[in-house]
């Protein structure tokens, strides 16, 4: 068959075929590519033939390009609005989705959750923070880490009389063929009581329980039980030390000599 009685005109599933029953019949690539070359001829040099010079391929139809007045229209909306959805949008400028998506990609935005903090700080607490960091930061540079052992810090958290196993503690190694355990959905206990947790650089210092029905405020920090306790839970862990100053809660304390006890200054 000649090049003029060619298939000019076959879809690629076509090729694929064809070449499928040659390999099957034991036919090599070479004498594959031959035989397709003389049936459907070469696009190229049809194209050469009748004339073409350009090398490359002729553009294709992509996705449609969008106006820069529908961009402006996307960006005025994200700008009066921050909080605005692309449902919200898709309605109100009836534009696809994937179109919006693009759009709002293409002006660079990307929607951001606001970052949470414990606490919005005045200019005056924050003048005070800068002002106890220059002091803490002087007192390590002049004792270094007898000032590191002297600090003690404490926090409170709520305490569950159950807490069930979560599922990533359940988690155990298993081969993939035996059957998954079953792990029944267990809640935490209603019941609760309040921890206070005292520790320094070196670990745990002491851990007290609240009663039944009390709070934390500054009258339970400075309550001179928990203070003596405290010290003594220090002076039993750094009674190896000469001296100490410590600043725990407004308190400043030294251990002594040689009784493990902390006296109060």
């Amino acid at each position: 068959m000649s090049a003029s009685t060619s298939l000019s005109v076959h879809a690629q599933c076509e090729l694929h075929a064809v070449i499928r029953f040659l390999h099957s019949r034991g036919e090599t690539p070479a004498a594959i590519h031959r035989q397709l070359c003389t049936s459907y001829g070469s696009k190229w040099c049809r194209e050469f033939s009748n004339g073409r010079t350009n090398i490359h391929d002729e553009a294709r139809s992509g996705r449609p390009s969008v106006s820069d007045n529908l961009r402006e229209q996307v960006e005025s909306e994200l700008r009066e609005d921050r909080r605005v959805t692309v449902r919200e949008l898709e309605e109100k400028l009836q534009i696809p989705k994937s179109s919006l998506y693009r759009i709002i990609s293409d002006l660079g935005y990307r929607k951001c959750s606001a970052r949470w903090v414990p606490k919005m700080l005045t200019e005056d607490h924050k003048r005070q923070r800068i002002e106890s960091s220059r002091e803490v930061l002087e007192l390590y540079a002049e004792e270094r880490a007898v000032f590191l052992d002297s600090i003690v810090t404490g926090d409170e958290t709520w305490v569950y009389h159950f807490t069930p196993e979560s599922k990533q503690q359940s988690m155990e190694w298993r081969h993939s063929f035996p059957p998954k355990k079953n792990k029944f959905k267990v809640t935490q206990s209603a019941r609760k009581i309040m921890a206070t947790v005292y520790w320094d650089r070196k670990g745990v210092l002491l851990i007290e329980f609240m009663p039944t029905g009390t709070t934390i405020n500054s009258t339970s920090y400075s309550f001179v039980g928990r203070t003596t306790r405290l010290c003594n839970a220090w002076a039993e862990k750094h009674f190896n030390m000469d001296w100490a100053c410590i600043a725990t809660f407004g308190v400043a304390i030294k251990p002594a000599s040689k009784d493990k006890s902390i006296s109060l200054i």
